[in-house]
């Protein structure tokens, strides 16, 4: 007899002992904002600073979870939570090291040869060597069973050929985790892919920006053409690679950065509501609380299934589905709450009106990194056993 499929969050705390590391954390951003000068901003993968990524890794917060030897701290997952979130309510700048603290170091931990995770591990533990993802096409969305981007193995190289796309800061990282074909596609949609390292500074490849609605140029169309690389950076077994992307992208859903983009609009709502008596921001507020703690919770049971070695996919899935819907709400019920017109020309990026105006061109792109909406809730359904 089989048991059916289920999703469940097992209950996971916070230790006592966090308490004191929070507090650290925050005595540090509190001093680095005033020492490096940046201004917080709810959009965390819009805030590249190598000085601020930097600092970071020389107090130890990055690679928190990692074995010593690769410049890690052997801390818990749940330590490592306590930190991305005092990082993400602040805004601080962290996109520099971001995609490389959170997947592709603990890819390479997992799946890399011992010289690649020399070679590469203590640097993103200093903060001083950034990742891009090498996944989207043009074409196929968040589906990555349909790429199209092919390496093919000689005796003496991988030779890749294809276009990967909205491939975030590929313009400065140092290196790209690229998802290609190795075989023909077969009716198995996710056999025949494999992982390889891309370096973005010396490969020979071609980088186009994608600029967005604001302008700023932060996408990246990333495109491969008889591109060789040697045998050595192909990560992890050879066709291995849509289970390997799927751990991979259990950390990338599953973290308060699924639901914090928006934060900071929703503290000046909670702020504007001291002077006013006004029912309808504080009903605002209230459900908008409501859903913040129950993702928290969520994500916190997440980092719980981390530490003790799960792969939390389906899981992850909701969270980030869920987290996109709730950071799409706080836009829409805040605008409603507290109508004032959203601008870009104000002198002080901080301000309610050009928070808003920027989020609202952001918001768009917060759907669908690491999968869009129809994606994970196709991933859910084949998780419970309804599709």
């Amino acid at each position: 007899m089989t048991s059916e499929p289920s999703l469940k969050f097992p209950p996971a705390s916070l230790p006592e002992s966090t308490d004191k590391l929070r507090s650290e954390v925050r005595k540090f951003l509190l001093k680095s904002q005033t020492e490096l000068g940046w201004t917080p901003r709810s959009n965390f993968m819009s805030t590249f600073s190598a000085e601020f990524s930097k600092s970071i890794g020389e107090m130890g917060w990055l690679g928190l979870t990692w074995p010593k030897k690769y410049g890690g701290q052997e801390k818990s997952a749940l330590e490592r939570f306590v930190v991305t979130e005092e990082l993400l309510a602040a805004g601080a700048p962290v996109a520099a090291h971001w995609v490389a603290e959170r997947q592709s170091g603990p890819l390479l931990i997992k799946y890399g040869t011992e010289e690649q995770r020399e070679q590469i591990l203590p640097k993103i533990a200093k903060g001083e060597c950034y990742f891009s993802i090498g996944m989207s096409e043009p074409d196929s969305g968040s589906d990555l069973a349909s790429i199209r981007t092919r390496a093919k193995k000689s005796p003496n190289n991988w030779t890749i050929n294809g276009t990967k796309v909205w491939t975030s800061n590929a313009h400065i990282n140092h290196w790209m985790i690229l998802l290609a074909r190795t075989e023909q596609p077969s009716e198995n949609r996710h056999a025949g892919m494999s992982q390889f390292l891309i370096d973005l500074k010396n490969d020979d490849i071609i980088i186009n920006p994608i600029p967005n609605m604001l302008g700023h140029h932060e996408f990246n169309e990333v495109v491969f053409n008889e591109t060789a690389i040697p045998l050595d950076r192909i990560i992890g077994k050879e066709g291995n690679g849509w289970q390997q992307v799927t751990a991979e992208l259990a950390y990338e859903r599953s973290g308060p950065e699924r639901f914090l983009s928006t934060y900071n609009v929703l503290l000046e709502l909670i702020n504007s509501a001291k002077n006013k008596n006004d029912g309808e921001i504080d009903r605002t507020i209230g459900k908008l609380t409501a859903q913040l703690v129950s993702l928290r919770t969520m994500s916190i049971s997440i980092a719980g299934m981390l530490e003790r070695g799960e792969n939390p996919d389906v899981a992850a899935a909701v969270v980030k589905d869920t987290g996109n819907e709730f950071e799409r709400q706080v836009i829409e019920l805040t605008r409603k709450a507290l109508p004032l017109e959203p601008t870009l020309n104000g002198n002080n990026i901080e301000k309610y009106e050009s928070m808003m105006a920027e989020l609202i061109m952001q918001l768009p792109s917060f759907s669908f990194r690491g999968g869009t909406p129809e994606i994970m809730r196709g991933i859910i359904a084949r998780g419970l056993g309804v599709r």
